[in-house]
């Protein structure tokens, strides 16, 4: 390995507003395509969506309700339902994982996935709260403060194309929870939901930016770089 074979920055961007999910999907599909074909710089781009559902490659038409009728598109990614909408944060991540990020090792998609795990743990032990994973089960979790019960605090979803990532985790900050109940999340019936909010009013999307910045150089060795 030489050292044009490890990033030393990443650029790091953030959209305002809410961003369509379509026009995430076509950035997304192009950014990858640039880092595959010309060796474009790694970035993690952080939005908004307005509410929609998207399914991963393996979600159930079963597992749809949609009483609001809101958006439904095919993700392209792995696993299954999935909600965004206001309040929550998506970060997507496009990496070269041919290339060593960090801890993740070249080509070696379970230490990527752990490596996403561990960045969320991170950045919510930063916000005071304390999260895990738990076997058999997708997903960053926390004990809810409201009802006592284990309940996903973070999603992961991710897509790999010719070793280069896309799409990437989100986090729940304030979104209206009851969006969720649209949807079996990730296939998971016996569990609910919870946001940043519930354990402490005064963690917003700024807040929570500045947590995932921070905590991204342990897991991937890059130093952020406002794009």
């Amino acid at each position: 390995m030489t050292a044009s074979d490890i990033y030393e920055e990443i650029f790091w961007r953030t959209s305002s507003g809410l961003t369509p999910y379509p026009d995430a999907l076509t950035f997304m599909a192009e950014h990858s395509r640039l880092i595959r074909q010309e060796g474009a710089a790694p970035l993690v781009w952080l939005v908004e969506h307005p509410p929609v559902f998207t399914a991963g490659t393996s979600a159930r038409d079963a597992d749809l309700y949609n009483p609001h009728g809101y958006p439904t598109y095919e993700a392209g990614r792995g696993g299954q339902w999935t909600y965004h909408g206001p309040g929550q944060r998506l970060a997507y991540v496009l990496l070269d994982l041919t290339r060593q990020n960090g801890t993740v090792p070249p080509r070696d998609l379970r230490a990527y996935v752990r490596a996403l795990e561990l960045w969320l743990i991170d950045t919510l032990a930063l916000l005071g709260i304390d999260a895990f994973t738990c076997e058999g089960r997708i997903g960053v979790w926390a004990m809810d403060p409201l009802t006592s019960q284990e309940a996903k605090i973070a999603a992961l979803g991710i897509r790999i194309s010719r070793w280069v990532s896309w799409h990437g985790v989100s986090v729940n900050v304030d979104p209206d929870l009851e969006d969720f109940d649209g949807i079996v999340p990730c296939g998971i019936r016996d569990f609910g939901v919870t946001s940043l909010r519930r354990f402490d009013a005064a963690l917003g999307m700024p807040e929570l930016d500045e947590a995932l910045a921070k905590a991204w150089p342990a897991r991937f060795g890059t130093t952020p770089r406002v794009a």
